[in-house]
Parts: C-alpha cells; sequence; structure tokens
C-alpha cells in the first residue's frame, strides 16, 4: 500500500468519540453498517463493531436486536466517556487523595477555578 493511501492511525478513545457523534448524528438506533458508512468508510465494519462492543461495556451504548444483527444507541456523550475514563483511571489507583491532589494542583488556574465552583454545587452535604 503506497504511503498516500495509507490513513493516520487514530486512537482508541478518538474512535469512540467518532462513533459516538456518528450515532448521535442518527437521532434514532442505528446499525453498525450505518456508522461506517458515515464515518467516511475508512474503517473496517469489523472495527466499528468492537469500537461499539467497547462503548457497550462502558456503558456509553445500549443496542437491541433487528433482525440479525443489532442498532445501537448513544447513551452517554464525549464527555460523558471522558469522566467514565477519569473515574476508571482514579479506580485503578490505591491513594486516591494522592491521585486527586496531584490532578487538581496541576489544573490550569481557570479549570481549578471551574472545579472548585462545580464542586461548591453540588457539595456533599446538599449545599452549594
Amino acid at each position: 500500500m503506497n504511503d498516500q493511501r495509507r490513513t493516520r492511525r487514530r486512537g482508541q478513545g478518538e474512535l469512540e468519540g467518532l462513533v459516538l457523534s456518528a450515532l448521535r448524528e442518527a437521532r434514532m438506533p442505528a446499525s453498525a453498517g450505518w456508522v461506517q458508512e458515515r464515518l467516511g468508510g475508512d474503517l473496517a465494519y469489523t472495527t466499528v463493531i468492537t469500537i461499539l462492543t467497547r462503548l457497550l461495556a462502558k456503558g456509553a451504548v445500549t443496542r437491541e436486536r433487528a433482525g440479525r444483527s443489532f442498532v445501537w444507541t448513544p447513551v452517554s456523550d464525549q464527555a460523558g466517556l471522558a469522566a467514565h475514563r477519569m473515574r476508571k483511571v482514579l479506580d485503578g489507583e490505591s491513594d486516591r487523595e494522592a491521585v486527586l491532589s496531584r490532578f487538581v494542583t496541576s489544573l490550569e488556574p481557570d479549570d481549578e477555578r471551574l472545579l472548585r465552583h462545580l464542586l461548591g454545587e453540588s457539595g456533599p452535604d446538599g449545599e452549594g
């Protein structure tokens, strides 16, 4: 295959985001084939199925039987999917306090203010 025909390799998170965006555009349950077409057909059908299955395992999509195959519906948007990935990383760490502390201190000032604002609105005691 020559270099002009070779597409750049995309990460799993990017592909998941593209698939979710396509499903949201459908506005109704969509088949994997429809998603593949919507993304321009440069992904193999089996790749689209793999991504949809991973999204199903993450709770980001649902599926229902439609004839001999499935149709897929998004449950989560890209922000929800990113939040899920962040939570998964945090859940895998033994010292949650250290991880959260380092995360907050590494934020840009505007992001830290936003996080503090969000936490103030939805504190554990219901005050905000």
